[in-house]
C-alpha cells in the first residue's frame, strides 16, 4: 500500500468560483488563469471544472499547447508574450493571443512572416513596474503595432499591484484609462482581487477579466477576507491519516529541535505528511490542522515524512481516535470541515499560492476522489 497522503481536486468546486467571479462581472468575459500547471492542480484536472470560462490564460507555451490537446477551440492567451522569434509561429499555428509589454517583441512582430495576423495585448506599466510601457510610451507602442500587417486586433491591458490592500487601484486605474483614452479594442484589466473588491467602480470597465487564484478557492485579500466571506470553496484537499499516537507527559519533548514541551499529559498523533509532500517546514506550533473533521494544531517541527498534531480536542468530545484516523491539511475533511488554505499559508508566513503549487510530485493527485 503506498503512503496514506493524497491530494483530492474538486471540479465542482471550481465551476462554483468561476460562477462566482461571473456574479460579480456579469458584462465582463473570464479569462480562467492556468499558469504554474494550473496553480499546481493540473490543467488537465481543472480543465472540466473551469471549461465554461470564456478563455485560458497563462504563461507557457508548453501550456498552451496542452490547453489545446484537451479539445479546447476558444481563445488562449499568453500572459507575457513571446519569449523569442520562433515562438510567433507557434502562436500562429495554435492561434494564440498574446501580450505585448516591450519594444523587442514589437521588433519580433514586425519581422515575423504570417498569413494570419495576431491578436495582441498591449500591456501598460501602470505602477506595478514589472512588465509594460510606461503611460508615456504607451500611445506610440500602440501606434507602431497598429501600422503593423502582422497584428489584427489591439486590446488593452494592465496590472494591479494593490488591488488586494487598502491602497487599492486609484493610483493606477485613472493613469490606465487617461493613456488609453479613445483607444479601440477590449480592455483586460481586473484580476482576482479588482473583480471581487472593485468591481462596483465605474472607472474599472474590463471586457476581459482575468481570474487566477480565485477559483482556486483562496481569497485574494487574506486576510482581510476569507474564503467563505466571497463564497469560495476549496478546489484542492491536501489529506493524510494518523501513523501513530503517542502519550506524553510533563516535560516531554516533540520533534527535532525539541521545539514543543508538554505542559502536562498529552495525546498527539503522528501523520503521515512532511516537507517533503510539499507541507511547509516553516509551520509551527499552534498551525490549524483537522482530525476526524475536528479543528486542532500542530505541535512541534514540520519532518521531511511526518507532522505531529494534538488530539486534546478529540478527546474531550470523546471521539475514538488511532491509526488511520484521517487527518486534513488543507481543504475539505470527509464531515465537510473546511481549513482553507489561506490559513495554513499564514502560519507558513506565505501565501495560498505557493502551497498549491508546491505540492511534491511524490504525492498522489486524484480529482474528486477518483484516481
Amino acid at each position: 500500500m503506498p503512503r496514506p497522503i493524497a491530494a483530492t481536486i474538486h471540479t465542482a468546486a471550481l465551476h462554483h468560483n468561476l460562477e462566482r467571479v461571473r456574479r460579480s462581472v456579469p458584462d465582463a468575459k473570464v479569462w480562467a488563469v492556468v499558469k504554474a500547471n494550473a496553480y499546481g492542480h493540473g490543467i488537465e484536472r481543472v480543465f472540466e471544472g473551469l471549461r465554461s470560462a470564456d478563455g485560458f490564460a497563462l504563461i507557457d507555451l508548453a501550456e498552451a499547447e496542452r490547453v489545446r490537446h484537451l479539445g479546447w477551440r476558444g481563445p488562449i492567451l499568453l500572459l507575457e508574450g513571446v519569449f523569442e522569434p520562433r515562438d510567433l509561429e507557434l502562436c500562429s499555428r495554435l492561434g494564440l493571443w498574446h501580450a505585448v509589454h516591450c519594444d523587442e517583441q514589437i521588433d519580433m512582430l514586425a519581422a515575423h512572416k504570417t498569413q494570419v495576423p495576431h491578436r495582441v495585448f498591449l500591456k501598460m506599466n501602470s505602477g506595478m513596474n514589472r512588465l509594460g510601457f510606461t503611460p508615456q510610451r504607451y500611445r506610440a507602442a500602440w501606434a507602431r503595432l497598429d501600422a503593423l500587417p502582422q497584428v489584427d486586433e489591439i486590446s488593452v491591458m494592465t496590472h494591479f499591484s494593490d488591488a488586494d490592500g487598502s491602497r487599492g487601484i486609484d493610483h493606477q486605474i485613472d493613469v490606465f484609462n487617461q493613456a488609453t483614452q479613445d483607444l479601440p479594442g477590449e480592455r483586460s484589466v481586473a484580476n482576482s482581487a479588482a473583480t471581487l473588491r472593485h468591481h462596483a467602480d465605474a472607472r474599472l470597465r474590463s471586457d476581459w477579466v482575468r481570474a487566477g487564484i480565485v477559483v482556486y478557492g483562496s481569497a485574494p485579500d487574506f486576510p482581510e477576507n476569507d474564503a467563505g466571506h466571497w463564497a469560495l470553496q476549496p478546489t484542492m484537499t491536501l489529506s493524510t491519516r494518523l501513523l501513530a499516537v503517542q502519550q506524553l507527559q510533563k516535560g516531554d519533548t516533540v520533534g527535532y529541535g525539541s521545539r514543543f514541551t508538554a505542559d502536562g499529559p498529552l495525546t498527539i498523533g503522528v501523520a503521515a505528511c512532511g516537507y517533503a509532500d510539499g507541507y511547509p517546514r516553516h509551520c509551527d506550533t499552534g498551525t490549524p490542522v483537522l482530525v476526524n473533521g475536528v479543528r486542532t494544531r500542530l505541535v512541534g517541527r514540520v519532518s521531511m515524512d511526518m507532522v505531529t498534531v494534538d488530539l486534546t480536542p478529540l478527546i474531550a468530545q470523546g471521539m475514538a481516535v488511532g491509526f488511520g484516523t484521517e487527518v486534513t491539511l488543507w481543504g475539505s475533511a470527509s464531515n465537510g470541515a473546511v481549513l482553507s488554505i489561506d490559513e495554513v499559508a499564514r502560519a507558513a508566513g506565505t501565501v495560498g499560492y505557493e502551497l498549491m503549487c508546491a505540492l511534491a510530485q511524490r504525492v498522489p493527485v486524484s480529482v474528486d476522489g477518483e484516481r
